[in-house]
């Protein structure tokens, strides 16, 4: 008689994370090797949001200012996804890889110790203004629906367009040997990496990039962000506490307050004539000082809704 097989102890019933409405935005300071994807899925648990999204992606091997976007905020993330972006970078001269930083194999060493601090200042200066980028191929841009990674890893080589970017300033922050310290100033879309192989080309010796930290997006910086590790250790409502008003993200745009009557016409979506400005973009509220309604532009005299809360955002907002 064979004996008979034990059936293994059942498992416990996997509980139901109860999803909540947030509105607001998370100044995150994402990690080191974490994809900027996998960070909001982190946080979005952690918080048990809804909805949410981030503003712009950071590589794995970058770390710093990551904004996330929760609930009614996600209406604006294209705001901070086109802003001006701040960045430390590490070059490592003398090296160049196969990924153009410090996860590619190493193509090239050359000895860098004759280079004077002069040198690498007039190299920085020479790519500040306007310039021309050739987008890496380890980088996430598409090519046929796929990113231009996925051809790089498989060894494919992608014919790319130049795209034209504005380096704002670039100061040296720190020079050791082998290395250089850069606080760098661009519009959105400039591939640091691109910019730290450029500067090694111009220096004859050759560069890659060795650290990348985001420091600031638009408005925003990392004063006031938090880390995974700090999210996580705080109970649930303080971590819900730590999301700033979603007009934190158009803090560069000036405020424009209405009456409770035009307050109620605005949100329907109806222009409003104002005497104001002409204005690209401003930050509309209600007569409440903290009744965030939405975005608009101001042509004419006459004010025109782009980006609306809906009243019960309005409320929650209110009463957060």
């Amino acid at each position: 008689m064979t004996e008979a097989a034990v059936a293994p102890p059942a498992r416990p019933p996997r509980q139901r994370i109860q999803r909540r409405a947030l509105h607001g935005v998370l100044l995150l300071d994402k990690p080191l090797g974490l994809s900027s994807n996998d960070a909001l899925q982190k946080a979005k648990w952690l918080l048990r949001a809804e909805k949410a999204g981030h503003t712009g992606t950071l590589d794995p091997l970058a770390t710093g200012l990551l904004p996330l976007c929760f609930g009614a905020a996600t209406k604006f993330s294209q705001l901070s996804l086109d802003a001006d972006k701040r960045y430390l970078a590490t070059l490592a001269l003398g090296i160049r890889t196969t990924t153009g930083d410090a996860e590619g194999e190493v193509l090239e060493r050359r000895d860098v110790g004759h280079l004077a601090p002069e040198q690498i200042e007039a190299a920085c200066r020479a790519f500040t203004g306007e310039i021309d980028q050739m987008p890496p191929m380890y980088s996430a841009l598409k090519h046929e629906g796929r990113a231009l990674y996925e051809y790089a890893r498989e060894g494919v080589e992608i014919e790319r367009k130049s795209r034209r970017v504005t380096i704002h300033a670039i100061d040296i922050v720190a020079m050791h040997p082998g290395t250089v310290t850069l606080d760098v100033r661009c519009t959105k879309g400039t591939y640091i990496r691109t910019l730290a192989e450029d500067i090694g080309a111009a220096l004859g010796c050759g560069a890659s990039l060795a650290a990348l930290r985001r420091t600031g997006s638009g408005g925003l910086t990392l004063e006031g962000s938090v880390t995974l590790a700090q999210l996580e250790a705080l109970p649930d409502e303080a971590r819900a506490a730590l999301l700033a008003s979603p007009d934190c993200l158009l803090a560069d745009a000036p405020e424009l307050r209405l009456d409770r009557a035009d307050a109620v016409r605005f949100l329907s979506g109806l222009r409003r004539r104002v005497d104001a400005p002409d204005a690209e973009r401003v930050r509309v509220y209600g007569p409440e000082p903290r009744a965030f309604l939405g975005s608009a532009h101001i042509t004419a005299g006459e004010l025109i809704a782009d980006r609306l809360l809906t009243p019960p955002e309005v409320q929650a907002l209110l009463s957060a």
